[in-house]
């Protein structure tokens, strides 16, 4: 099937084009002074490939925790994640890219899908495995395809935390000067989870929640509000905080 889960690729793995030149000469190659037209190609490439330019399609990372604990949640999201189409339809289109870890050491990722059918298929047939949390892996690709391809925003679930929290951090601040905002759903009350998770929501210009174990209403409306953002930004999160719910949430948090 299209868009089966592979294993991220991190930024350490592409070599460039100046690494390859280097080890060809054994030196830099000679900087180039850019010229006005140079600038101005650049940027006109660079808003070309904005996520928020006109028309685009609104694309979200859409990263869950797939560790033993959480698969009353995985299977919560396999049925709420339809309405996050549905009210980003209202509003445009959206792409979702789904990211989760489990396990020992693994990490994957789904090609952009834009079926909610195709998206939930994919779901369904991950069960969720024991291991650590695997938290800046997910940030990490997250920023890779914020270079690659545009993100308009980031929606994590999780209920733990288990890595250097400065490192996240870190990751959590380039996600940031990208102006790619992390909405951190935290289910449950760990404290430690809590702390980590309101850190990087902050350093992105993101926003934290936290929803009761199995509180699917909860969940729904958190995730339509994030669909709202990627699909028509901070204006169309505004309009969906008139109701309340998760909107009002996030919108209180982000900068």
């Amino acid at each position: 099937m299209a868009g089966e889960p592979t294993t991220p690729k991190s930024g350490s793995d592409v070599p460039s084009a100046r690494s390859a030149e280097t080890r060809k000469s054994g030196s830099l190659p000679d900087a180039r002074t850019s010229t006005a037209d140079d600038i101005a190609a650049f940027v006109a490439k660079a808003q070309a490939m904005s996520p928020h330019r006109t028309g685009a399609r609104g694309r979200l990372v859409f990263a869950l925790d797939a560790t033993m604990s959480r698969q009353p949640t995985w299977d919560m999201a396999c049925t709420l994640q339809a309405d996050m189409f549905r009210e980003a339809a209202s509003l445009g289109s959206l792409d979702i890219r789904l990211v989760y870890y489990r396990g020992f050491n693994e990490c994957r990722a789904t090609g952009w899908i834009s079926d909610s059918t195709q998206l939930a298929k994919l779901m369904s047939k991950i069960d969720c495995q024991g291991g650590n949390t695997q938290i800046g892996k997910v940030l990490s690709e997250a920023r890779r395809e914020a270079v690659a391809a545009g993100v308009r925003a980031v929606v994590f679930v999780g209920d733990a935390m288990e890595e250097h929290v400065d490192d996240l951090c870190a990751k959590a601040g380039e996600l940031g000067l990208l102006k790619v905002p992390v909405f951190m759903f935290q289910e449950g009350h760990d404290a430690v989870a809590e702390h980590a998770f309101r850190e990087i929501a902050r350093l992105t210009g993101g926003a934290w929640c936290k929803f009761d174990p199995g509180a699917a209403a909860q969940l729904r409306e958190l995730l339509r509000a994030a669909a709202a953002y990627a699909a028509g930004g901070r204006n169309a999160l505004l309009q969906l905080a008139k109701s309340g719910g998760g909107a009002a949430k996030l919108i209180g948090q982000m900068k």
